[in-house]
């Protein structure tokens, strides 16, 4: 090998160089995972869930760590696993953060700690001090899955997955307020802009955390909204894309039972959060297929099912 010249020798492209022509995406499902969503109702394949574990043993004051209550840890972890199982039952597969040290009292809620794209995710950065370093343990785990990441967040920008809602597979609905900064939603933007999305960004107001929290879709032509709270912008962008948006017939279950906040499974199929009667007679009058579970511990860490899901995958849709 020493007298090949090297321009025979594979190291500077000769005879044996192998190019590599596969895009990006191309390469997911094979040296990549499978993984990815253009679209919030598709067939949900897999999620990113934490089980709140010793993070929890010493919260004394509630309010400091972002939470409503102190949640009795047992009682959380039960219902938690519950959850976990009502999304296997639904043949999801259930991937854990699985820190190696402590991580933050809030690293329950992986849905704001990225989102999901067709190629990869776009790693979140919590806007407060007391959620700063989750997206560290989302991102050794989504390496250790084999799952691209195609942005981290940098400079100023805040940024919460669960400020970001695909409306359909070339457009993604970001909220800005609270969570999500100005900063925040342009790089993001630029990222999404980069494989071929556009973005449309609204503003959230005061006493919303996200956009997660008062939009969610049932179907590809159904979506459901809290009134007062959501966007004009965000409605028209809908409905000029052939929604129907229906508002949820109930606030007071929407903001003390998290009846808004649940998952979509696949097409009028939700996980939803136990002991909303009125909305759940709703969402079952409009064709949707309801699975219940009880969350009544959890929620008092100030969130729901949808908030405690990172959505991995989902079937793709070329609407």
């Amino acid at each position: 090998m020493k007298n090949i010249p090297r321009t025979k020798t594979a190291a500077y492209g000769g005879e044996k160089w192998s190019p590599r022509i596969l895009t990006h995406q191309e390469e997911i499902g094979s040296l990549w995972s499978t993984c990815g969503i253009n679209n919030e109702w598709g067939e949900l394949k897999a999620v990113l869930l934490h089980q709140p574990g010793v993070e929890w043993e010493k919260i004394s004051d509630p309010n400091a760590v972002q939470m409503l209550d102190v949640p009795d840890l047992a009682l959380a972890r039960a219902q938690h696993a519950a959850i976990a199982q009502a999304y296997r039952d639904a043949r999801v597969t259930v991937h854990y953060v699985e820190p190696d040290q402590t991580p933050p009292p809030n690293q329950m809620f992986c849905a704001d700690l990225f989102v999901m794209t067709p190629e990869g995710a776009i790693l979140g950065r919590p806007a407060s001090t007391v959620r700063a370093g989750e997206e560290r343990w989302i991102a050794r785990r989504l390496a250790d899955l084999g799952i691209p990441i195609i942005r981290t967040l940098r400079g100023e920008a805040t940024f919460e997955g669960a400020d970001a809602l695909w409306i359909d597979p070339q457009t993604v609905l970001i909220g800005r307020g609270l969570r999500t900064n100005a900063e925040g939603a342009s790089q993001v933007s630029a990222a999404l802009h980069e494989i071929g999305v556009e973005t449309i960004v609204v503003d959230l107001p005061i006493g919303t955390m996200h956009l997660m929290g008062i939009l969610r879709f049932l179907d590809e032509n159904v979506a459901i909204a809290w009134p007062y709270r959501l966007a004009w912008a965000a409605v028209d962008a809908l409905r000029e894309r052939g929604y129907e948006v229906l508002f949820i017939p109930d606030e007071g279950e929407a903001s003390n039972g998290s009846a808004l906040n649940f998952v979509t499974l696949g097409p009028r199929e939700i996980l939803m959060a136990a002991g909303n009667p009125v909305t759940q007679r709703f969402y079952e009058s409009q064709g949707v297929k309801c699975h219940t579970v009880d969350i009544s511990e959890l929620a008092k860490a100030a969130g729901g099912i949808g908030c405690l899901s990172g959505i991995l995958e989902r079937s793709s849709t070329e609407r």
